[in-house]
C-alpha cells in the first residue's frame, strides 16, 4: 500500500472517516479510532504508510 495523506472529516463514535487529500474523487474512507494516534481530532491531518498512521502539519 502507497503513502497517503489523510484528513479527517468527521468522528461518528468509534469511528473516524478520513478523507484523501491529494485525490479529490477518493471516497471516504473510516478507521477505528483506536488505530489512529492520540488527539486525533475533526481536521488532524494524517499520513498513512503500512497501515501505520501519524499526525502531520
Amino acid at each position: 500500500m502507497e503513502p497517503k495523506d489523510f484528513i479527517v472529516t468527521r468522528i461518528e463514535g468509534e469511528y473516524a472517516y478520513l478523507k484523501e487529500i491529494d485525490n479529490a474523487d477518493a471516497e471516504e474512507v473510516f478507521i477505528a479510532l483506536a488505530l489512529l494516534p492520540l488527539g486525533v481530532d475533526i481536521g488532524t491531518k494524517l499520513h498513512s504508510e503500512l497501515f501505520n498512521y501519524t499526525i502531520i502539519g
